[in-house]
């Protein structure tokens, strides 16, 4: 990662930030310029939270941060008070981010923590506060498929508790009320392949989060354990209480966009697959059995919570090669003492030399004559 200017650039940061731009313009269509306002304070005061806190350390601010204030800004509601927006970011970058070392070492997603944060500490603001998407511009779209509903004052998931089944063309579009980005299920499904043809996302953890809940959904529904549809169970009302449960709330938007973050989530190839499940499967039973009508932020953190511990739990072993000690029998050493060498003690006593007369009278030694 090179740096550059006021931000280290992170190339996988900015195809996240792309794939999140049509559902600011599909969410801008539905609810006039609100969004800008919103997308506009999480950006300013996040941006602002992290160059502060790592102008401390000499460091520079990481692109990061922008998909955070990005994916934060779109989960909330289009009428949310520009003040609790505040609130929330200052807690999804500051207390769940910086406090653990910054960017790489958060336990936790940032931008669901600081939503989850603002949905306990202000829950009323999260789920009465949202504007009627017929009055700000997309009366033309809703009118031509006979969309009525969409101007309810209750949240697809608020009706599905009472036993209404919300119109599944309404939600597949996201005209409905609810949270900016999280609607269209369509720009969804465009946003999740063009992060997996690009290598950004996993889709074993989007497959698995969705395949969870699918499989719960049914399950419960089969038990008769979801409220408001437990009379009569039919074929054809189970699969649209499924449906109708999977496109409402947060469960694809989370599934595509935070399910996915390399950070707060586990690296092995298995975890990856039991996380997704641990996120699906939470979103479901808290939706049906709790207090609450969503469950999905609640789930991410649960998930968050195991990520690291799944990890060493299916963590490759290694294996340790022994060395391979032979069986046969070892060759005992010779304990024969070597004979010493005697020194020969025979002297051999040089032949003196004799001198030999010849016939002439001449005595001749070796070496010489005299």
């Amino acid at each position: 990662m090179a740096n550059t200017g006021i931000f280290q650039k992170q190339l996988i940061m900015r195809k996240v930030c792309y794939a999140l731009i049509p559902l600011l313009l599909y969410s801008i269509f539905l609810y006039g310029f609100r969004p800008i306002y919103q997308l506009a304070v999480a950006f300013i005061f996040g941006i602002l939270t992290e160059y502060i806190f790592e102008r401390s350390r000499n460091k520079k601010t990481t692109e990061a941060v922008l998909v955070t204030c990005f994916l934060y800004g779109l989960s909330l509601p289009p009428n949310l008070p520009i003040w609790m927006n505040i609130v929330g970011i200052v807690f999804a970058v500051f207390i769940t981010k910086c406090i653990f070392g910054g960017f790489g070492r958060n336990v936790y997603n940032p931008a669901i923590s600081g939503r989850l944060f603002i949905y306990l500490a202000f829950p009323s603001a999260l789920t009465t506060l949202y504007w009627q998407q017929l009055s700000t511009g997309a009366s033309a779209l809703a009118t031509s498929i006979g969309s009525v509903d969409v101007i309810s004052s209750a949240t697809p998931l608020v009706l599905l508790r009472e036993g209404t089944i919300p119109p599944l063309w309404n939600l597949f579009f996201g005209l409905r009320l609810g949270s900016l980005g999280e609607g269209c299920i369509l720009l969804l499904i465009l946003s999740a392949l063009y992060l997996l043809y690009t290598r950004t996302a996993d889709w074993k953890l989007i497959v698995s989060t969705m395949v969870s809940a699918t499989v719960f959904l049914s399950l419960f529904y089969a038990l008769g354990l979801i409220k408001g549809f437990t009379d009569s169970l039919s074929m054809s009302e189970g699969v649209s209480v499924v449906s109708a449960y999977l496109m409402s709330g947060s469960l694809v938007y989370v599934a595509v966009f935070m399910s996915t973050d390399p950070v707060s989530g586990p690296n092995n190839v298995k975890s990856k697959w039991v996380y997704g499940c641990i996120i699906g499967a939470s979103t479901i039973v808290i939706r049906l059995f709790s207090g609450f009508p969503e469950g999905v932020s609640f789930a991410v953190m649960i998930a968050n919570t195991f990520a690291c511990l799944l990890d060493e739990a299916f963590a490759k072993k290694k294996v340790v090669k022994k060395p391979v000690t032979s069986t046969s029998t070892p060759t005992t050493p010779s304990t024969s003492t070597p004979t010493p060498t005697t020194p020969s003690t025979s002297t051999s006593t040089p032949t003196p030399t004799t001198p030999s007369t010849d016939v002439s009278g001449t005595v001749t030694t070796e070496g010489g004559t005299s």
